[in-house]
């Protein structure tokens, strides 16, 4: 199992325990956590999973594609640690990943 921290937009941290091979949004949402609309359901097509990676994990995770990025560009609420939570595969590697929901656009 994966451990994953999600800081909520209420300050509140919860630790999820996940699968390997799941997107953090994924896990969030199977978490029941509702703060992630994910309207697209993962297809990276909207922005609504946007999360802030922790700058200790942002190193370990594989670039944004030229899409994600572009799509990040669109939110109200950019950082240089912003990602799309569907993007995110986790794995063994990202175990004790910590995420906190970006604020709703």
């Amino acid at each position: 199992m994966i451990t994953l921290t999600v800081t909520l937009r209420t300050g509140e941290v919860r630790k999820i325990e996940t699968k390997s091979g799941v997107s953090v949004m994924e896990a969030i949402r199977d978490g029941d956590v509702d703060e992630i609309m994910a309207v697209c359901g993962g297809c990276c097509s909207c922005a609504t999973c946007h999360v802030y990676v922790s700058d200790r994990d942002w190193n370990r995770l594989s670039p944004a594609s030229e899409g994600e990025q572009d799509l990040l560009e669109f939110s109200e609420h950019p950082t240089a640690r912003s990602r799309l939570s569907c993007q995110i595969k986790l794995s063994d590697a990202l175990d004790g990943l910590s995420v906190t929901i970006a604020p709703e656009d």
